[in-house]
Order: C-alpha cells, then structure tokens, then sequence
C-alpha cells in the first residue's frame, strides 16, 4: 500500500500543470541542496580535528554536547517558521475501501523524510563514525547517535503539534533567548547543564530509550490528532471561522494611505507565508551575531557591513521583493477600484520604513560590541530606509508570478523569479562595494558616510523616484493583471 502510495505521490507531481514551469528555480534548489549536504559531511568528517586542534585540552564529543540544547530548540524555531506540515490529497482515497489509519502512517511516515530530518544526519553520523575511529566506545556511540535520531524525529513531530500556536512558538523563542542570556551574562552555565544530559547519553546508553518513548508519545498524539480529521465531511467542507479584527485605527493619521496599510496589515498576520516572513524579520537581527563576534571578520569589514544590512533589513528584503505579488490573488480587483496608484505604493514604502526603524531600534544591544559596529548598523538601516526600499519598489514592476498566501514560506518557490536574484546585487553588492572603497582607498569615516548619505539622498528624492515608479506600474498595469489572474 505504501509503493502505491508513492506511485500516485509520483505521478501527481510530475503531470501537474506546473511541473514544468520555474525549473531553472527547481535545478537551483537541488544545487541549494546538495550545497547543503557538501558542507555538513564536511563539518561531520573534519569537525572533530578542527575542535581537537582548536582546542586540545578538551573532547571534541563533550564539547559538540554542550551546544546540541541549543541546537535542537533553534531547529525548533526554524522548523515553526519553514517547515511544511506532511500533507497528501486524500479526497478521493476516503471513498475507498482503505483504512484511515494507513493513510495517517502514510502520511506521518512521509514526514519524517523531510529534508529538516535528513540534512542533521549528514553531520551527526560522519562525525560518530569518527568518534568510533578514534577510539572512543563503540556502544556509547551509537547509543549517543541512535538518541540524536531520535531527538530529530521528535522535533519533527513537536512541530506538527505546535505549528499553529503562537503561544507555544514565543515560549520555545523566549527559552533559546533566555538560555543564551544565561550563558553571555555568566548567570548560569547552560552549556554544562546541556552538556551533562548528553555526555551521560553516552556514558549510559540504555538513557537513550527515553528519545524512543518521547518520540512514541508525540507520534501517538500526532496519529490521533490527524486520525480525527480524516473524514470525507472534514475533507470536502470549508472551514469557517469567526473573523477577527484588531483595532488598527491608530493607522488613521497616516491619511489616504491607511486604508492600504491596514488591508496589508490584515494580510501578513492573517496568512502563512506573510507571517512567517514577518516572524523571521525578528529573527535577521540575530544575524549580526554570526559576524560581529569573529575576529576573522574584524579584517573584512564589506562583511560586516553585508551583515548590518540584514540586521535591520530582514522584513525589506523577504517583504519588498515580492511587491506587488503578495497581492496577486485580489490584484484584479483592487485595479478596478478609484484610487491613485501612487497610495498604493506609498503604503508598501512606509511598512517597510517603519518595520526597518523597529528593528534598528531592536538593534541597540549592539552597542556591547562597540560603536564602530552599532554606526554601521546605522548607516545600513539609513541605506535599507532610503535606497533599497525604493529600489524593491522598482523592481516589483517586473513580478509576473502570482503566490498563494496560504502556503509556507520554506521551499515555496511560488512567485519566484529571475528578478529576486538580479535585484540582490544592488541591495547588497552595492552598499558593501562603496563602503570597502572608501574604507581601503580614503580611510576615517568615509565608508560610513558614503552609504549613510546615498539612503539620505535617496530619501531627499523620494518623491521623484516615487513618480517615475508610479509611471512603472501604471505602464504595465493590464499585463500584471494577466499575470497574477492565472493560476500559479
């Protein structure tokens, strides 16, 4: 039943309408993939030598446990964010003399081949195989592997059960957040505490049966939670829920703007792949952290300034270069209204504006690592606020791919085109560029100045700008609603 299952999963995909459109997008993302298993076989094979280097007074294996509680609650967060829940057409199965409770194994057996729970592996058991070839106990390894798959399985199934709780995902963001605090500030040593939990997995590998019960409860709640939603009436009727509405009148001062602002309001909280890209602008500005605490780093400062960009522009950049696509579905509509297209712009324009002041303001605990970094965050968020929003703005008019809103944000690569990539040159390439010549060739603040300026004069001329992009869209107005009315 299972390879049949496969076969039609198969054939399914394959004969679909859009099989065959966006392969070059498809051909990237295996490239992406395999980009991603190069380099975990790599950190899984070397990375015990580059720690016993690194580090010689200290084990390798004790060291990647201190760390793994963090890793297991971030791959938590970025599974809430990223990770499609398994899903398989089952209409037309519930009519069929099949058992439910097979097509439920089905499907949660399906999932535990997802790409989030194969890509750890290319890591853990190269990096186990080492332990086992450097003389470390065989059983107390595979003890210790066997527990890690099992943990990765279970995060799986964690996530299918939270993935809709908001709640549930500030409690796990608000713990990682807390339990780095802890570390940072010497309150309390959690990388020990980790650290202990895992190291007596290997010491004791009988302790690894508590992953296989932890994850025997969460699939047991995931079968009886799916096992009551397959039912022809579930199946085929449409879910209607009580409309709620927040009070967004504080938009009101904003003028003709805000009724624009609020519908765009209303769209990224009310749809998937609109909060996951709103949630995730949150989670860019801990992406400094990667850069601005390596020395290696200290000596390329265009790479610091690469990452002052995206610490202030996560919600600009994954926002921005889908205008005006996130309105596809009721594009046709909206053009039939009475409106200045100019509002319409102008409303993307100042939520783009305001979410990269929220989260420069966000951005001020940098300051413990120095002024000099906190004045590149700075000009980044000038040149986010006064260049790249613009600029995304321009380069809407060339979107022709309609995206489904209820759709995840991992993966999809619905609405995606050549002019998402062509437009990261400018967005990234062209602050860093300006700001590595004048820092090598000039020397002081040039560098700083430079890219703070040209935002600032980009704001000066927004109104220019603004026009002749107006005239843009204006232009291609009828060819964009034949665009986005076909199906994606």
């Amino acid at each position: 039943m299972i390879s049949h299952f496969l076969r039609l999963e198969w054939k399914q995909y394959f004969r679909s309408s859009h099989w065959e459109k966006g392969i070059a997008i498809k051909i990237l993302m295996v490239f992406f993939a395999l980009y991603f298993v190069v380099s975990f076989l790599v950190i899984g094979v070397g990375g015990y030598y580059i720690l016993k280097k690194e580090f010689p007074d200290q084990d390798p294996l004790q060291m990647v446990n201190a760390y793994l509680l963090y890793a297991f609650l971030g791959d938590l967060v970025v599974r809430y964010l990223m990770q499609k829940l398994p899903v398989m057409n089952i209409k037309p199965m519930l009519i069929l003399p099949i058992k439910k409770t097979k097509l439920v194994h089905y499907v949660l057996g399906k999932s535990s081949f997802s790409a989030f729970n194969v890509f750890g592996l290319f890591f853990y058991i190269p990096f186990s195989v080492v332990l086992i070839k450097e003389g470390y106990n065989l059983t107390g390894v595979l003890g210790w592997l066997f527990f890690i798959i099992l943990l990765i399985q279970s995060s799986n199934f964690l996530n299918f059960l939270i993935n809709k709780s908001n709640v549930a995902f500030g409690v796990i963001l608000t713990t990682l957040a807390s339990l780095i605090a802890l570390q940072k500030f010497n309150f309390f040593d959690v990388t020990s505490f980790g650290g202990q939990i895992f190291d007596s997995i290997y010491t004791n590998p009988i302790y690894s049966l508590a992953g296989l019960i932890l994850l025997g409860v969460l699939y047991n709640l995931n079968f009886k939670q799916l096992l009551n939603q397959v039912y022809l009436d579930q199946a085929v009727s449409q879910k209607v829920e009580e409309a709620k509405s927040a009070d967004l009148s504080f938009a009101d001062r904003l003028g003709d703007v805000a009724p624009f602002i609020k519908n765009d309001m209303r769209l990224i909280w009310r749809n998937k792949r609109t909060k996951t890209v709103f949630l995730m602008s949150f989670l860019f500005l801990f992406y400094g952290m990667i850069f601005f605490t390596q020395e290696t780093y200290k000596e390329m400062p265009a790479m610091l300034m690469f990452a002052s960009l995206f610490v202030t522009g996560g919600f600009t950049f994954n926002y921005g270069q889908f205008i005006p696509a996130w309105d596809s579905a009721h594009y046709k509509m909206l053009m039939s209204q009475s409106f200045k297209y100019r509002k319409f712009l102008e409303s993307k324009w100042i939520l783009m504006v305001v979410m990269t002041s929220i989260l420069y303001l966000l951005s001020f605990p940098y300051l413990y690592f120095g002024l000099d970094i906190f004045l590149m965050i700075t000009c980044g968020a000038i040149f986010n606020i006064g260049f790249n929003s613009l600029f995304l703005l321009f380069a809407g008019s060339f979107n022709r791919k309609r995206i489904d809103l209820n759709r995840s944000g991992f993966g999809n690569t619905q609405g995606t085109s050549a002019t998402q990539f062509i437009v990261i040159i400018p967005l990234m390439l062209f602050p860093m560029l300006i700001f590595w010549l004048l820092n090598k060739f000039v020397g002081g603040n040039s560098g700083y100045i430079a890219v703070a300026s040209i935002g600032v004069l980009c704001l000066l001329l927004k109104n220019y700008a603004m026009n002749f992009i107006e005239k843009k869209y204006i232009k291609d107005k009828y060819v964009m609603i034949n665009a986005f009315g076909k199906e994606a």
